[in-house]
This record gives C-alpha cells, sequence and structure tokens, in this order.
C-alpha cells in the first residue's frame, strides 16, 4: 500500500543497496488504534529515536563506498561532510522508508483492511528525534460471504439448427459472388461486373486523379461517386460512355471538391456471377478443412453470438442476488467517490436534486464490489501477467489496423491497464462463483434465445427510464408545494446507468 508522503527535499534520490537492519523494526514500534465514529479509525505509530538513528546509520554507511567527493578516496568520506552535503536528502530516503514499513505493518496486525487512501498526519519528526505519525482510516465493512452457495442463476445452451448454419453458409457464399466474362453483345446489368478506363475532365479539364486503369464496379452497389454506376447499365464491351458525376466532399484536390466531372469510360468487359459452389473447395478458401469442418466452425460461430449475450445476463442475475447480500455499513468515503462519479457532467443543482436516487445505485455498486473483492481475497484469486496480456491481445484484435495504436495506448496508460486487470479480475472471480452457486442449465433454441435477449432489452430501458424520471419527478413535487401557481419547467436529467463496480486488484 503506497501512502502519501511529504517530499522535505528536493534533493536527488540516492542509489538504495539492500543493507540488512539488524534489529526486529516491532520490537521498536508501539501501535495503538482509537475507534471513531463508525469504520472509522485513528492508527497512531511511535518509533523512537535510537531506532530512527539505525536506520540513518545505516543509510550512510549504504552511501558511503558510493559517494566521490573530491579530496577523498572512495568510501573515506567522513560523517559530517556526507551529513552536511546530502543530509536532508538522507533523512527523506529515511522517513519515506520507515513510513511505508511501519504503517503496512500497523494495519496488517491490527487485520484493517483500508477503504481508499489513509490520511497520514506527521506529529513528530526530524534527525534525532522520535518519529510519531497518525494514519486516519476508514476500513473496509465486514462483508457475508456465505450466501453465495445459495446464488441461482440460468446457465444457458443454445442448439443451433443445422438449417441455420446452412443459410449462414449461404449467405457467405453470396456475398463472395465469382464472376465469368460474358460474351461480347452481353448487355450489363444490375448485379454485373463492369470493367473500364475512364478519364475525367471538369470543364474540360483534366484534373490529378482523374484517370483510372481496369476499374471494376457491381452494379447497384453505388460504391464509386454517387449514381455512377447506375449510368453504366446498358453497357456491353468496346462500349464508350460519358458518365458525369459529382466530386465528393473528400476529394483530395480541394478546388474539385463538389464540381461536376465527366468521365469517359471505355468498357473493356462486362462479367456476369456465378452461382458460388459449396464444397470443400469453398470451404478451403474460408480456411477450414473441408466443408464438414467448415459446417462445425459456423455453428460454433453462431453460439456464441448468442452464448456471450446469454452470459451477460446470467452475470447480471449473479450480480442482481449479490445486491442483496448483507454488508454492516458502506464507507462515506467510497459513497462520494461513486456520488461524483454518477453525476458527473450535470450541473450541481441537477446534481443535488438526484442525489438521492444516486445514494441508492452507489450503494449497490459499492456493496457488489465489496463482496466481489472479499471473495477474491478469501479464494485467493489473482490476475497473472499472461492472462493480463492475453486481454491486452483480445482489445488489440477488436482494432485491426490499429493494433499499433492500441498497444502504444495501453503501454502509456497505466490506469487503462489498471482498468483492464480489474475486468479480468471480476471474470474469474465471477467463474468460481458460477462454480459454486446453484445453477439452472437451460437448452434453448436461436429463436428462444432472441426472445429472451429482446425482453433483457427492453427491462433495461424500462429502468434506466425509471431513473431518469425519479429525481425529475420528486422536483416537481417540491417546486408544486413552494408555488402551486407556477408554470412547470421540466428539465432534462442525465440518466444513471446501473452498472457494477469491482476494485482493481
Amino acid at each position: 500500500m503506497r501512502l502519501p508522503i511529504p517530499e522535505l527535499s528536493d534533493s536527488a534520490r540516492l542509489t538504495r543497496l539492500p543493507i540488512p537492519i539488524q534489529f526486529k523494526l516491532e520490537q521498536s514500534m508501539k501501535v495503538t488504534v482509537e475507534n471513531k465514529k463508525g469504520l472509522n479509525k485513528d492508527v497512531k505509530v511511535f518509533v523512537d529515536k535510537k531506532t530512527m538513528n539505525v536506520y540513518m546509520d545505516e543509510k550512510y554507511e549504504e552511501i558511503k563506498g558510493t559517494v566521490n567527493l573530491k579530496g577523498f578516496r572512495p568510501g573515506k568520506v567522513p560523517r559530517e561532510i556526507l551529513k552536511r552535503q546530502f543530509g536532508k536528502a538522507v533523512f527523506s530516503e529515511v522517513l519515506d522508508k520507515v513510513l511505508k514499513e511501519t504503517s503496512t505493518k500497523a494495519l496488517q496486525e491490527n487485520k484493517i483492511k483500508p477503504a481508499g487512501q489513509p490520511k497520514l498526519d506527521l506529529k513528530t519528526y526530524g534527525e534525532d528525534k522520535d518519529l510519531e505519525y497518525v494514519l486516519s482510516v476508514t476500513e473496509l465493512p465486514k462483508v457475508e460471504l456465505k450466501s453465495i452457495e445459495n446464488i441461482k442463476f440460468d446457465d444457458y445452451t443454445v442448439k443451433i439448427d443445422q438449417k441455420e448454419t446452412d443459410k449462414r453458409i449461404r449467405d457467405i457464399a453470396k456475398n463472395q459472388p465469382n464472376f465469368k466474362e460474358a460474351s461480347e453483345t452481353t448487355i450489363a446489368k444490375e448485379g454485373d461486373l463492369v470493367v473500364f478506363d475512364y478519364n475525367a475532365t471538369v470543364d474540360e479539364k483534366t484534373f490529378k486523379g482523374g484517370e483510372g486503369k481496369n476499374t471494376q464496379l457491381t452494379l447497384g452497389k453505388d460504391l464509386f461517386l454517387k449514381g455512377f454506376d447506375k449510368q453504366l447499365i446498358g453497357v456491353k464491351k468496346g462500349d464508350e460512355k460519358i458518365v458525369e458525376a459529382t466530386l465528393p466532399e473528400n476529394f483530395p484536390e480541394k478546388e474539385f471538391i463538389n464540381k461536376k466531372a465527366k468521365f469517359k469510360c471505355t468498357i473493356s468487359a462486362v462479367k456476369i456471377p456465378e452461382e458460388v459452389k459449396i464444397d470443400d473447395q469453398f470451404a478451403k478458401n474460408l480456411g477450414a478443412k473441408d466443408l464438414n469442418d467448415l459446417k462445425s466452425l459456423i455453428t460454433k460461430q453462431i453460439n456464441d453470438e448468442y452464448k456471450n449475450s446469454l452470459d451477460r445476463l446470467t452475470k447480471n442475475q449473479i450480480l442482481k442476488e449479490i445486491e442483496k447480500f448483507k454488508v454492516s455499513e458502506i464507507p462515506e468515503n467510497l459513497l462520494e467517490e461513486e456520488i461524483k462519479i454518477l453525476s458527473q457532467g450535470m450541473s450541481e443543482d441537477d446534481a443535488k436534486k438526484s442525489r438521492k436516487n444516486f445514494e441508492e445505485v452507489a450503494k449497490k455498486r459499492i456493496k457488489v464490489g465489496l463482496v466481489l473483492n472479499e471473495f477474491g481475497e478469501q479464494n485467493q484469486i489473482k490476475v497473472t501477467e499472461q492472462e493480463l496480456q492475453t486481454e491486452v491481445q483480445k482489445q488489440i484484435r477488436m482494432m485491426p489496423g490499429q493494433e499499433k495504436m492500441v498497444m502504444e495506448f495501453y503501454k502509456k496508460n497505466p490506469n487503462a491497464l489498471a482498468s483492464l486487470r480489474g475486468t479480468v479480475y471480476e471474470e474469474k472471480i465471477l467463474n468460481m462463483i458460477k462454480e459454486k452457486a446453484k445453477s439452472n442449465k437451460k437448452e434453448i433454441s436461436k429463436d428462444e434465445a432472441e426472445k429472451i435477449l429482446k425482453e433483457s432489452q427492453k427491462q433495461q430501458l424500462d429502468q434506466e427510464l425509471k431513473d431518469q424520471r425519479k429525481p425529475e419527478k420528486k422536483a416537481d413535487v417540491k417546486k408544486s408545494a413552494e408555488n402551486k401557481t407556477k408554470p412547470k419547467i421540466k428539465k432534462t436529467k442525465a440518466v444513471a446507468k446501473k452498472s457494477k463496480k469491482v476494485s482493481k486488484k
């Protein structure tokens, strides 16, 4: 645990070498714990000056062999000279070390788990002095985990009909048509592929980017310039066709933006689509071993699409159950932080009117986080570096073409990486809860899965609208009570989404 240690000097940090301390710190440290209101405690720590001096002596011995000062051989610089040159920096190093060691030990020995960052108040400190300070701590509340085994949730398996798989494969084939060259007399129609060269002019003048060779357009898709390919309907091989089209807003040559251009097109081929044969070769072109392997892969793909969404429903079921768990008290500092997050982007007046609703949401989110964290600690759940990197790679794959940018983002943003670690940590916790809780296994069809997901989306939307109306309704009632004759003025409220939060490990 890191504590906010006051800097006593701007001097450069000195090199640290691992020198063992020849005494037990706990024997020279006195700790008293004073209970304050609710979960608040004051941890008073006292370290005598003899102990502090031992730390100082060892630090001076450490730097003695590394400091080079003119007129002195290495390792022979007198203590008084070192103290005069580096005294403040040495004491700052020693104070920093002792505070970290003693505060961590004081909290561990008294089994105090802080909810947030403790506040440190230095009472007495200095060279050749006792060290005395107070840690003001808000302690995490007691959390009941016995109810984990009584959680009930639906565990869905989607059974994919072979017809669904065949339909998906046909759709893939339809979107990857083969074209064969037609006869010279074939007239191009919608759906055909036209191959042509062109030269374009604006006001009879050529321009950069106004020439193309072996350009291919599938008629009817309108993928070139708006309305361009429709004008090629009816052409045949060898034809010349003048096509008029307006150059787009993003055209590189700015002076020609939104200008009407004439394209002189010479048709070199008309190709007609032919039905793609769905066979082993088609499957191999898509990366499968054969057609049966492709069918297995597509079935799994469809199943995963629904399973991922249904797993999110299962997760929400579990989190809803956890909201009902007993937590002795919600730490006030965590509550205020959560309300602050919920009210981001709102005016001060709107935030005040919405506070009661935000408190309800915040308490549920904090409670869930406390339960999940306690479960994770008791079951020694950790996120390994390999698991974290696997999740980073997953995020990278979701943004093809921007892999380097995503990788750099996580390298340069430790908070983003910590957030990702929190996501993995939460998933590992929920997976273990699933193993201990009571699952209601359900095998459903694709249609049933769609119905369940649609109903879930409707319920979520209804809840968001309900959360939105809550503060607005109370504000209107209060306003009406103050002055019934004044017209009602409706104000738009930000929607507080009911999401869950887990502290990052």
